[in-house]
């Protein structure tokens, strides 16, 4: 028995599960030991068939570094391991991401190298990556469109070179200088006649990002979505699909069913992404989640049961729908420091020595909020050690002075 503080500030006992679910104790082969950077080896589970599926992927941080918890100060592999335990399960790697820190303490220099090293480990354990394209090196406002497609292109010629797949995340720099959707069809269509192959297209809400409202040249979300249909019809044959983050299900499904042909919606919406990649009678979404780190075993798993169409809707759902709960929790407002609960859980599953964040994001959630969410990881049993887990748990409320 552990006792966790509640919103009130009360400490209530809670006693953690003994085993984990069978999804994470099946387990696979991360390339770290229990309790360092990985879990238990094991073999390497199958891609999901039915669903493209990728996790955005967090970084580790070096708290022995100089300057630690500053920018740049990664563990590289601790990190690496990690994206190996995300390989092993059978999903896809979406890399340097908001999920990765970026812009909120991940520079490009360190994503730069991030993309180039997770690049070519993917290409070792057979593993599937898309990287991460942005603007985020420009150390001024733009002056112009020219500067944003520019660094558009820098970063695209770094992922391409890497071998990856691309995502192109939306821009600050584009939002702060564009003045209506014309610049945002400019910009958009230069960048996507340059790519060597389809890209991936990221929409980002101001919830997770607030110097993108009004994106697309509009903060009214249906004016928005005419843009951005507009940019990929532009030029179909560029865009592998779109990453949707706004965490609106109706508008989500409304804009999935108006693509192109061949082109795919993955949800980015960390709310409602069981009905969404179960889909209906019109299609379904594909996935690129942030929550899809933490709950990698049994996400995995979920997926892979729609393999079994239609036998396997009913188990989808049956693992996935408890999911919610946590995820909610997690991306609670201000949803930007969702990855402090990611890499919370990371620490207490035993994927790394730590809970330090770069630029010192492990303070950007209160406790009782922390306790939280270890309590609805252990319901689920997404720890592979849950008395690994309780220590670590222990250890952190002994460290904010609460007699556990």
């Amino acid at each position: 028995m552990i006792r966790l503080p509640g919103p009130d500030g009360a400490l209530r006992p809670y006693t953690p599960r003994a085993t984990p679910a069978p999804s994470v104790a099946a387990g696979g082969h991360t390339g770290g030991r229990r309790g360092d950077a990985g879990g238990a080896p094991g073999r390497r589970r199958d891609r999901p068939s039915a669903r493209a599926v990728f996790a955005a992927a967090h970084v580790v941080a070096d708290p022995l570094a100089a300057g630690a918890g500053a920018p740049g100060a990664v563990d590289w592999e601790a990190t690496l391991a990690f994206r190996r335990h995300l390989w092993s399960h059978g999903l896809g790697v979406a890399e340097a991401m908001d999920t990765a820190q970026r812009g909120m303490g991940l520079g490009w220099p360190e994503a730069a190298a991030l993309i180039r090293r997770s690049a070519a480990e993917a290409r070792a354990v057979g593993g599937v990556i898309a990287c991460g394209v942005g603007t985020d090196h420009l150390t001024a406002p733009a002056r112009s469109l020219d500067e944003v497609v520019a660094a558009y292109e820098e970063q695209l010629a770094v992922v391409e070179a890497a071998g990856s797949r691309a995502i192109v995340m939306a821009s600050r720099a584009l939002a702060g200088l564009a003045r209506g959707a014309d610049d945002y069809l400019r910009v958009y269509k230069r960048v996507l006649t340059q790519a060597a192959e389809p890209v991936i297209l990221h929409w980002l809400g101001p919830m997770f990002d607030p110097a993108l409202d009004g994106y697309w040249g509009s903060a009214d979300l249906d004016r928005a979505s005419e843009t951005f249909l507009e940019v990929i019809a532009a030029r179909p044959d560029r865009v592998d699909g779109v990453k949707v983050s706004l965490l609106d299900a109706a508008r989500e499904v409304a804009l999935r069913r108006r693509l192109p042909p061949g082109v795919r919606c993955y949800t980015g919406d960390d709310f409602h992404y069981p009905e969404l990649i179960a889909g209906d009678a019109h299609g379904h979404s594909d996935a690129l989640l942030g929550v899809f780190d933490p709950l990698a075993p049994l996400a995995a798993d979920a997926v892979r049961a729609l393999d079994a169409a239609p036998t396997g809707r009913k188990r989808f759902r049956d693992l996935l729908d408890p999911t919610v709960d946590l995820a909610r929790h997690l991306f609670q407002p201000p949803t930007r420091h969702y990855k402090t609960g990611v890499v919370l859980l990371a620490w207490l599953a035993g994927h790394q020595r730590h809970f330090a964040m770069l630029g010192g994001h492990q303070s950007a959630r209160s406790l009782p909020h922390l306790a939280r969410a270890y309590q609805l990881a252990d319901q689920l049993g997404l720890f592979p050690d849950p008395p690994l887990a309780e220590a670590r748990m222990r250890h952190l409320l002994a460290v904010y002075g609460v007699d556990s």
